[in-house]
C-alpha cells in the first residue's frame, strides 16, 4: 500500500509541474497569471474528485486504482512535453489545442484500461468521463 500512495503522489506532482509549465508556455493564451492558475485547479479538480470518492468507496482496490489513475494523468501530462520543449511547435496554429485532444484522448483509452485491469464498474470510466466534460466546459467558458 505504501508503494501505492508515493507513485500516486510522484506521479500526480509531476503531472502538476508538466501541467502548469505547459499553461505558462502558453502565456499568450491567458488573461491573467489567475487565469492561468484557475485552468491548472480545474485540470487538477477531476482527478481530485476520483481520488475522494475511490477512498470512501472502493475499499481494498483504492490504492491500486488511485495509483493506476494517477500514472493516466502522467502519461496525459507527458503528452504536453513536446510543446513545452520545443518553441517552434508553439508557433504552430493550433498546436496549443491538438496537445490538449491528444493528450485527452490517450488519458481516455488509458483510463478505461485501468478500470478494466482493476476489475471494477465501469461507472468510474463514466464518473471521470463526466468530470472530463465539465472540466472542458469550464475551460472554454471561464478560461478562454
Amino acid at each position: 500500500m505504501q508503494k501505492n500512495i508515493f507513485l500516486s503522489a510522484t506521479y500526480f506532482l509531476l503531472s502538476i509541474v508538466i501541467t502548469w509549465w505547459f499553461i505558462a508556455e502558453a502565456e499568450l493564451l491567458y488573461v491573467s497569471q489567475q487565469l492561468m492558475l484557475l485552468s491548472c485547479s480545474i485540470a487538477g479538480a477531476k482527478w481530485a474528485i476520483q481520488i475522494v470518492a475511490a477512498i470512501l468507496l472502493l475499499n481494498q482496490k483504492k490504492w491500486r486504482f488511485i495509483e493506476g489513475i494517477s500514472f493516466v494523468c502522467f502519461v496525459g501530462s507527458c503528452v504536453l512535453l513536446p510543446y513545452c520543449l520545443f518553441a517552434p511547435i508553439r508557433l504552430l496554429q493550433y498546436s496549443f489545442v491538438i496537445s490538449i485532444i491528444v493528450a485527452v484522448i490517450i488519458m481516455m483509452a488509458k483510463y478505461y484500461v485501468a478500470v478494466k485491469k482493476l476489475a471494477i464498474s465501469m461507472n468510474w470510466y463514466w464518473g471521470w468521463i463526466v468530470c472530463l466534460v465539465i472540466a472542458i466546459t469550464l475551460q472554454l467558458l471561464v478560461i478562454f
